[in-house]
């Protein structure tokens, strides 16, 4: 039996940081032994919003080269495999503006003035006069994951909604046109770890509050992150008693120490830890787990034609695909497909 297709992507945002690595691409990397993966870094995507905080947006896309050179070297650092998967930018694959395009035909307005994300992003970009673009930004989504008739997506419970979005949309299409085109793509639902920013247990790591540990940094600096870490305001002195629950460091140590985790909460709770001592020990444990990724980073940095033939035979492939998917479409549509003129 041919394996199940999953398809997922990622802004090209630079270096990725703990969050991104723990949130995402650690499961894409087990996903790639067990399904037909495409996974893709979506530039055009970046179009749709200002920049900041280390993003690309419409006003500074010069940057987007150097990020889109980042984040593949993260992946492959962390794991994924180009001889197991397919690994490519999304505007090296045109076809998915095709489709974009044509999805948007069918797709209700009413779908995209309501959907969540929309009205957060224009709030958290403060963003006066909202464009086509932003506003169609889910039809892209979808257009993205359907041209390579991706089975599952990989999200976590709170982002459902984008991907049933997608379902539908296939559904519409299919009924509209009375053919099985499009899989109804389903969400393949992970357990998303919570791994806060370094500044408070409520703040979720992003690059946009600058409360993040990229990937890319030394050991020296990935110490002086911690060491800037947000703990319990009311130990003043290493001997008061701590409030393990409320302190970023040892929620940290929930992923990177959980083996210890019981005599660091009561070592804390009685007043026998440091904090100090706490984050040098989280910092120990974090630098180890992330050597060999760092190691790899090294090697990959100093040759940078491996990252561009891995993301030219990724697009490839997906051209394959695509071209073939948009056949299919056309001739659904009665369009006019290849060849229509042969005799």
């Amino acid at each position: 039996m041919p394996k199940k297709r999953v398809t997922s992507g990622m802004r090209p945002t630079g270096s990725l940081h703990l969050g991104n690595l723990l949130g995402a691409l650690e499961n894409w990397v087990s996903l790639q032994d067990r399904y037909d993966c495409y996974f893709f870094i979506v530039d055009w995507h970046s179009l749709t919003t200002p920049g900041g905080c280390g993003a690309v947006g419409y006003e500074n896309i010069g940057e987007l080269k150097d990020n889109i050179h980042e984040i593949a070297i993260d992946w492959i650092s962390a794991g994924l495999d180009p001889e197991k998967c397919s690994m490519f930018i999304q505007s090296l694959v045109p076809e998915v503006a095709e489709l974009y395009l044509i999805l948007s035909m069918v797709t209700p307005l009413g779908w995209l003035e309501r959907n969540p994300t929309y009205r957060e992003m224009v709030k958290s970009y403060a963003i006066e006069s909202p464009s086509y673009g932003l506003l169609g930004y889910p039809t892209l989504q979808s257009a993205d994951i359907l041209l390579y008739k991706g089975d599952f997506v990989p999200v976590g419970k709170d982002q459902e909604a984008h991907i049933n979005m997608t379902k539908d949309l296939a559904a519409r299409f299919n009924n509209l046109y009375n053919r099985d085109v499009f899989p109804l793509t389903e969400a393949l639902l992970t357990e998303v770890p919570k791994v806060p920013g370094i500044d408070s247990v409520n703040k979720k790591m992003s690059k946009s509050s600058g409360n993040h540990i990229s990937l890319s940094l030394g050991e020296e600096e990935t110490i002086k992150r911690i060491k800037s870490m947000f703990t319990d305001p009311v130990k003043i002195r290493k001997d008061d008693p701590g409030h393990p629950d409320g302190c970023v460091v040892y929620a940290f140590h929930k992923i990177y120490n959980s083996e210890s985790l019981e005599g660091i909460y009561s070592e804390c709770e009685s007043g026998k830890r440091g904090c100090v001592d706490c984050k040098m020990q989280l910092a120990a444990k974090l630098n180890e787990s992330l050597r060999p990724i760092r190691e790899k980073r090294k090697e990959l940095e100093k040759r940078p034609e491996i990252i561009a033939d891995i993301l030219e035979s990724g697009a490839s492939r997906a051209r394959d695909i695509a071209r073939d998917t948009l056949e299919e479409v056309r001739d659904a549509m009665k369009l006019p497909t290849r060849g229509i003129f042969n005799v």
